[in-house]
């Protein structure tokens, strides 16, 4: 088990799983995930000879939880990796390596402060700048004025989605966990129903959990679910337009760090849940030095979790190069 601390980042409380010695990579989750989804790169990263570390983002496990919306705006989360940083690595640049939300973090954060950050991947989420228009706008119009679900537009009332998934939490996070996953059959996870329906309603839940997540995996986040609650996860999807509105005048401004992408080709998130047909040759312009990109077939949204070892067979290399150049 790696050894866990709670760091002052300023703003928030912040608990880090570290393992291993030596420059600091830091690893930032999704939703709804927790410093335990990099349970699988923590030691091969620091078998490389760095500090290996997975922090709980604001809001998630033995983190500061906050009551407010706007708490979970990406200004805020930039902030708390940053604090993290600072403690971890004090005076030194680090790397980041983010999936899901923790990609636009991760991203977002190499963007803004190059100073700080001396590289940076990403897993699912790819990066194309800084965003032209709210994403708010396109759900709007590509899903709730079509009468479309869309889970994202589930979770903008505060309070309903919360109620709904925290009454059966087990239950909303194994069909979570399955239907965006590699091992999902088309259908599984239902689209085209109508904009009344539930998340739950969306999702299929498998009898038994393909061989990735296991009874005790789901176990543990049940349990730091339970915990800490929904409302922190799931506000980080209602601040779109705050984000957009931080980030509007970072507009042109491209990564200039080494970077490293993985995704798998069955991932929604990869491909703009279908609107997106070169998602890496989009990428380029925004990150002019992507020295790794890497597709994996068959795989789904868990990425690190569903293929570990591929996963590290693309990390670790890469973040190897990086000695003697950045860090």
């Amino acid at each position: 088990m790696p050894e866990f601390r709670t760091i002052d980042a300023g703003a928030a409380r912040i608990r880090v799983a570290t393992e291993g010695k030596g420059p600091l990579v830091l690893m930032v989750h999704g939703f709804p995930e927790s410093w335990y989804s990099w349970r699988h790169q923590l030691g091969p990263i620091a078998a490389a000879g760095y500090t290996a570390a997975a922090m709980d983002v604001r809001g998630y496990g033995g983190s500061s939880r906050f009551p407010e919306v706007a708490d979970y705006r990406m200004e805020a989360l930039v902030a708390d990796i940053l604090g993290v940083g600072a403690a971890l690595s004090p005076g030194q640049p680090f790397t980041l390596i983010g999936h899901d939300w923790g990609a636009p973090q991760v991203w977002n954060t190499a963007l803004l402060h190059p100073d700080r950050i001396a590289a940076v991947a990403a897993l699912s989420v790819p990066f194309y700048g800084a965003p032209e228009f709210s994403f708010d706008d396109v759900i709007k119009r590509v899903f709730d004025e079509r009468d479309r679900f869309f889970y994202q537009s589930y979770f903008r009332e505060p309070g309903r989605a919360e109620a709904a998934l925290e009454a059966d939490l087990r239950r909303f996070l194994a069909g979570f966990y399955y239907s965006i996953s590699g091992d999902a059959k088309e259908g599984d996870w239902k689209l085209g129903l109508p904009s009344s329906a539930t998340l739950m309603d969306s999702l299929t839940v498998p009898e038994t959990m393909p061989g990735w997540m296991t009874r005790a995996d789901l176990d543990y986040y049940e349990a730091e679910f339970r915990a800490s609650g929904l409302f922190g996860p799931i506000s980080r999807y209602r601040n779109h337009t705050r984000d957009f509105e931080f980030l509007s005048p970072f507009r042109g401004r491209t990564i200039a760090q080494p970077a490293c992408f993985v995704a798998g080709d069955k991932d929604p998130a990869f491909n703009g849940f279908g609107m997106v047909t070169d998602p890496i040759g989009k990428m380029r312009p925004a990150v002019p030095n992507l020295e790794t990109a890497v597709v994996l077939p068959g795989c789904g949204h868990w990425t690190q979790q569903e293929r570990p070892a591929e996963v590290n067979a693309a990390l670790v290399p890469w973040l190897t190069s990086l000695k003697g150049r950045v860090v």
